[in-house]
């Protein structure tokens, strides 16, 4: 679990291993395109990143 900045960030599903590129502090629950798999939860204006990060951009 790693909290990130407002940057883009480009993740890869630890289920299906689809790459997807996710905003750093969203405000929902991030799915997994392909397999709905949440990817990122909002934690108090930040991101939990639960998916293997793979890029900051």
């Amino acid at each position: 679990m790693v909290e990130s900045k407002g940057k883009f960030i480009k993740v890869k599903c630890a289920n299906c291993k689809n790459e997807q590129i996710i905003f750093g502090k969203c405000a929902t629950e991030v799915k997994c395109l392909v397999c709905n798999t949440v990817l990122a939860s909002p934690v108090g204006g930040k991101s939990s990143i639960k998916a293997k990060i793979i890029e900051v951009l």
